[in-house]
Parts: structure tokens; sequence; C-alpha cells
């Protein structure tokens, strides 16, 4: 692998990540496309690689574990709980009970052909879950060596300051963009004064960003869309194209320590390795983008 000297440790642990990870949510079903493409990553710097065993019903994780069963010591892998599947495959129902915690990441590390995980991060959360249990299970794990580190994913502030206040979580996956400019009001910022690393998704906001036809999102007309998607364009160089210049965005913040961008196309990886390969945005830049719309805030879960 070609490691750049652009990683960061992950939280006050010593992992240490690339400022861009593989989200292998979006993988589809040929195994063949997807070795290639997490290999690819691999050799080219990415060593963070984030699925759940939510994603297909675990299929994804099999798929993910096989492909980098080779190279598992050289590769950090994360992966999630907290959404159990019912018994007919209809749907699925939240559950961070300690004891679904310990049984389900047996099955992860089974299914993704590993005897640890680097990092498992709870699938959400909510001030109703039973908390302390829900940390005593990663604490306990963490003792047994079957997870180095643990963090949640979660958008929620009032969920999430339980978590920096009472466990020692390494990280918060959250979602993050121009479009999505909530965690700048607060989270960000407590995360960072705490040292627990924030894993960006959805820096491309759904597309939006990057090409696709503006609609109306989270709080934004399409027309106010449209005017940040032609912004992040008129920021564009030889180097640079416009899915990069939207991630670099949210990477200029310090507390991001890596973006997680979904990749199933060579084309995606492209846009991913242009990002990992590629000089910071200039500060300006980041200014004169986060001007262009008043930053949205949260209005639930404060």
């Amino acid at each position: 692998m070609n490691k750049l000297n652009n990683y960061k440790k992950l939280g006050k642990s010593e992992i240490e990540v690339s400022p861009v990870s593989f989200g292998c949510m979006s993988l589809g079903a040929d195994q063949a496309q997807n070795e290639y493409l997490l290999r690819q990553a691999f050799e080219q710097g990415i060593n963070f690689f984030d699925t759940a065993d939510l994603y297909q019903k675990g299929e994804n994780e099999k798929s993910v574990g096989k492909a980098l069963k080779n190279i598992r010591k050289q590769v950090i892998i994360a992966s999630k709980v907290g959404n159990q599947w019912r018994p007919d495959g209809s749907g699925w129902d939240w559950n961070p009970t300690k004891a679904y915690i310990l049984q389900a990441v047996e099955k992860s590390l089974q299914r993704l052909q590993t005897d640890y995980l680097d990092l498992y991060l709870l699938h959400g959360g909510t001030l109703n879950d039973p908390i302390d249990e829900t940390i005593e299970a990663f604490e306990l794990l963490k003792e047994q060596g079957k997870i180095r580190e643990y963090g949640i994913s979660s958008i929620r502030p009032n969920v999430i300051r339980e978590y920096v206040k009472r466990s020692h979580i390494a990280s918060v996956m959250m979602q993050y963009s121009l479009l999505d400019r909530r965690p700048e009001e607060t989270c960000l910022d407590l995360l960072q004064e705490n040292q627990i690393s924030v894993l960006a998704r959805g820096s491309l906001a759904q597309g939006l960003l990057a090409g696709k036809t503006p609609k109306e999102y989270l709080s934004y007309s399409s027309l106010e869309v449209e005017k940040m998607a032609k912004a992040v364009a008129q920021s564009t160089n030889q180097n640079i194209n416009a899915a990069a210049v939207a991630v670099k965005y949210v990477l200029g913040n310090a507390a991001v320590t890596t973006a997680v961008l979904g990749i199933r196309t060579e084309a995606q990886l492209k846009d991913a390795l242009q990002v990992l390969h590629t000089s910071p945005l200039p500060t300006e830049t980041r200014q004169d983008l986060a001007r262009v719309l008043p930053p949205n805030i949260y209005d639930q879960h404060r």
C-alpha cells in the first residue's frame, strides 16, 4: 500500500486512518468487482473500510471480509451494531442491549473472517436507550480483545453529548456536508475538545454537490441547492473536480478525521483517490463556500 503521510489517529487511540475511507454499503453483488475496488483502494492509500451487519443482511460484511482477508493486518475495519433483522426478514428493530451486542459481534467477526474489529460503532442511538449497558458491552469487548475501539453513528447532539460524558468513544460517525452544516453548530467543537474523531458521511449530499439534478435537501430549496452546487463547481481546477471540492470542505474542519465515501464504481473510486492525493482547499475557498448559504441547524434532538 502507498501509505501517505497525512493519516490521522482515531481519537486518542493508536489506530491511524486515511483521510478518505471506503464506505462499503454501496458495494453490489459482484464479488470479483468488489474485490477489485477494495484492493485498488488499499493499493493507493485507503486503509479504512466501513461496513455494518445491517447492509445486505450481512452479505456486505462477508464480501468485505473475503476481499481483505489476505491483508487483514494492514487494514482498519469498522462495522456497526444495533439494528436486529426480524426472523422473517421483513425489516429490523432497534436493539442496543448488552446481550444483543455481545451476540451480534460474534456473527460480524465470523462474516468478516477476522478475530477482531478495529472499530465497532453503535448504528444509531436515542436518549431512551440503556446507554450505560450499551457502553458496558463495548468496554467488555475491548477487554476481550474482540474490538480495539468503539464509537457511535449518530446525528443527535443530545445523544452524542451523553456518550462524550459517559464513555470512552474514539469516534462519532455523522452526516456533514456543505448542505448539512448542522454539526458545525456544537458537535464538531465538542468532539474536537474531547479528542474524539469525526467520521464524516454524506459529504456529497446524495450527489447534489457533484452534478446531480438539484432538488430540495433538508431545509434548503432546490434553488439554494443549485446555488451551492454552482459555487462548488466554480471552485474546481484541472486537479480537482466538484466531488473532491465538496469532500475537501468537510476535511478542512479540524474535528474531521476521515470522510467515509460510498464507493461502488471505478469512477467513484477515482473521485475518492483524487481527494486523497490532492492538497487541502485553501482557507479562503472554504470561507467563500461557507458564505454561499446560511448554515442549517438542528431543530430536533438538541
